[in-house]
């Protein structure tokens, strides 16, 4: 019996330790880590060379937007670099009732008030109890107000989701916990449509950028992301 507790105990202590690192093939391979699950490193406030809000704190190996106190400043955050051809992975976990987003192709400019301005999102978001899981194109995984997931693969509100976002010369796959959901083409008389179709079609900017920044949502709700690593692609 102690040997069994002992065993459990070292996997729970590896599995710990596993988190926000790369493998030696990882690494060989390209990928990079956009938070060590330390420090907030590499991450920046919109707009601005002020530091990122107080909100955001990494805990436990977490990089999570704590909501709990209002008056402490939060914003949303993105990476100082800017990606084109990538493939970025990343895992969630949401409150319950919460809302929150990845936003990519971030253009900074003080013209724009805000990152969803210029960028499109993947939703995060709890589907059983959100107001936005009622409306189509809007549930987690979504690209947000502009194509909906073809299969529901989220998990419940307090369990970590597993995430990818793959851009290779304007073509974009998302998946969600090991499905591929969405997938569509930028910069084409078609998404020129879908977005004229879409909350975002007052926006000139928006969806026009072919690289950018990589975003962190604030919405408001306290939300959590871990194992977030990036690998440029050719």
């Amino acid at each position: 019996m102690k040997k069994t507790i002992l065993a459990l105990l070292t996997l729970v202590t590896v599995n710990a330790m596993a988190q926000n690192t790369l493998t030696k093939e990882e690494k060989k391979d390209g990928w990079q880590l956009l938070f060590d699950g330390k420090t907030t490193t590499g991450w920046k406030a919109f707009n601005t060379s002020e530091p990122i809000g107080a909100a955001w704190k990494v805990v436990d190996g977490t990089l999570t937007l704590d909501t709990s106190d209002k008056s402490v400043k939060a914003g949303d955050i993105l990476t100082k670099e800017e990606y084109e051809n990538y493939e970025f992975t990343y895992e969630w976990k949401i409150a319950k009732c919460g809302n929150s987003g990845i936003i990519f192709n971030v253009v900074e400019d003080p013209k724009y008030k805000y990152v969803w301005n210029t960028g499109p999102e993947m939703q995060v978001l709890d589907n059983e109890c959100h107001p936005d899981a009622k409306i189509i194109k809007h549930r987690a995984g979504d690209l947000y107000d502009l194509v909906s997931c073809v299969v529901e693969t989220v998990k419940p509100a307090g369990e970590w989701n597993q995430a990818s976002i793959i851009s290779s010369k304007g073509h974009y796959a998302f998946f969600l916990n090991g499905t591929k959901v969405v997938e569509f083409t930028m910069h084409t008389p078609e998404w020129d449509a879908l977005v004229a179709g879409s909350k975002f079609k007052s926006m000139p900017g928006f969806g026009k950028a072919t690289k950018g920044h990589i975003a962190l949502q604030d919405h408001g709700d306290q939300v959590s992301f871990r194992n977030m690593k990036i690998k440029k692609l050719k």
